[in-house]
């Protein structure tokens, strides 16, 4: 038999009057959105490059690696899911790796060679000259993902960035960066939209592509 805790709402029980204040904060928030978009929008040129460039190198057989801490880590997982999976379109697979989603290596690099190490040395083993590594960084100074980016370079590697406000670190060691205005939650909620905007991008241009 169920019970239910003294503190707990009774079922039915009308919820509690707005709050003024939260209410505020939640107008707020979406002002910062809709602030962002403007240079979302401007980053539509380099978005669609970038999704053509992924179905070209990806459907001859390259590889996407990408890295990402924190929420960044979740959206890096989001787009190789898309990628491997499928965006909208039905397709062959390609090949996409979320370099924080292996948590045995993560974990013993982070043991053997420091946290700033856990990324960089993942690149020197899967990276090959024409591949593709994609950083997310709301701040661009994360000292892994700038490690990340020179062993990218070494490799022969394209470093792309998604970064919050620049000019920043991680930008500058990128071959291309898009740097995105706000706060971080308005950086990691526009990234997840330029993310889905280079999926788009990805499979109208991989629908050209011998056997996709």
């Amino acid at each position: 038999m169920s019970r239910l805790h003294p503190t707990a709402p009774v079922p039915g029980t009308p919820l509690a009057a707005p709050d003024a204040l939260a209410e505020r904060e939640l107008d707020a928030h979406l002002r910062r959105l809709r602030d962002a978009l403007p240079v979302l929008r401007a980053a539509v040129p380099t978005l669609a490059q970038w999704g053509g460039c992924l179905a070209t190198r990806l459907g001859a057989g390259a590889r996407l690696l990408v890295g990402g801490n924190g929420g960044s880590a979740a959206e890096a997982q989001h787009l190789t899911a898309e990628l491997v999976g499928r965006f909208d379109r039905e397709r062959r697979p390609v090949s996409a790796l979320a370099l924080h989603a292996d948590t045995s290596t993560v974990t013993a690099l982070g043991n053997d060679y420091g946290y700033a190490e856990v990324y960089a040395r993942q690149v020197r083993a899967h990276a090959r000259p024409g591949d593709v590594v994609l950083l997310l960084s709301t701040s661009g100074r994360s000292e892994n993902l700038l490690a990340a980016a020179r062993a990218a370079a070494a490799r022969r590697a394209e470093v792309w960035s998604l970064t919050g406000p620049g000019p920043n670190p991680l930008a500058r060691l990128s071959d291309d960066a898009i740097c995105l205005a706000g706060d971080t939650a308005t950086v990691q909620e526009s990234h997840l939209v330029a993310l889905h905007m280079v999926c788009r991008a990805f499979e109208r241009a991989f629908a050209a592509v011998p056997g996709a």
